[in-house]
């Protein structure tokens, strides 16, 4: 049976996207916790500026930001090939897999250190304190992890639902306005999310400045979407040839069943 399955073209093309989708998500959160700075991505200095009476702004964003897109293209490549049953799973997997991960992160944080020798261990290298050093990176508030989590689900059930309207509308024509407009949906209702919950409830920030940073992160995200769409048809065109024509128009078609 196992052999069966394995040997499969479209059981080991959904294993695949599926491992890629979950490892993704959970590398995205634990790097999440680090900022970076766009402007100087792009070798530009940053020139702060005002949006919504909030001044100072910059581009400054979670390093979370540089995988989520190739998330949410794997959503619509799933959405695609397996239907919106197979995003809702593997999105619950994903879920379930990142809260273990910031389980075992704060068991880890919480267990007793060497003092003796790891503690120190990275003095000369400017870390004098291993353990604060490891509290901060992988000890997020709780407030961020339940934000990030929840907006990770529900902008993942909606771009599912979303695409799955669009296709219904356009058939198999239009791939860019399916995914692209799922995708910029989707982005908008997760950078709402996070920030809210995890800024407005957890730091009681005004609206004012959680609306004007999360406009900045969706235009970050919304542009990125934009300019990733012809990798879209990049791996499509890739899986169409390892399934086969045949298969894959199969595949599709099952995809938009009642039921999928």
């Amino acid at each position: 049976m196992v052999h069966k399955i394995l040997g499969d073209k479209s059981s080991k093309l959904f294993v695949i996207l599926a491992t890629f989708f979950v490892a993704n998500a959970l590398i995205a959160e634990c790097i999440g916790g680090k900022l970076l700075s766009l402007e100087k991505v792009f070798g530009m200095e940053p020139h702060p500026f005002s949006l919504l009476g909030e001044n100072g702004l910059t581009y400054t964003l979670s390093c979370g930001v540089l995988l989520w897109p190739l998330e949410f293209i794997m959503t619509d490549v799933v959405n695609e090939y397996f239907g919106q049953k197979a995003v809702r799973r593997i999105s619950y997997i994903a879920v379930a897999l990142i809260s273990y991960a910031f389980f075992m992160f704060y068991a880890a944080i919480s267990a007793p250190s060497d003092t003796a020798f790891w503690t120190t261990s990275q003095a000369k290298e400017g870390i004098p304190d291993m353990q604060a050093a490891f509290s901060g990176i992988f000890g997020q508030g709780m407030w961020i992890i339940v934000g990030s989590i929840t907006a990770f689900l529900v902008s993942q059930l909606v771009d599912v639902w979303v695409f799955h309207k669009i296709k219904q509308m356009t058939g198999e024509r239009m791939v860019w306005l399916r995914a692209t407009g799922s995708t910029i949906v989707s982005q908008f209702v997760d950078s709402f999310v996070v920030l809210f919950i995890a800024f407005k409830l957890g730091r009681d920030w005004s609206y004012q400045r959680v609306i004007a940073l999360a406009l900045i992160s969706y235009s970050y995200k919304a542009t990125v979407a934009l300019l990733l769409t012809p990798v879209l048809y990049f791996v499509e065109g890739i899986i169409d040839r390892y399934l086969g024509t045949d298969t894959a128009a199969q595949m599709k078609k099952e995809a938009m069943a009642p039921g999928n």
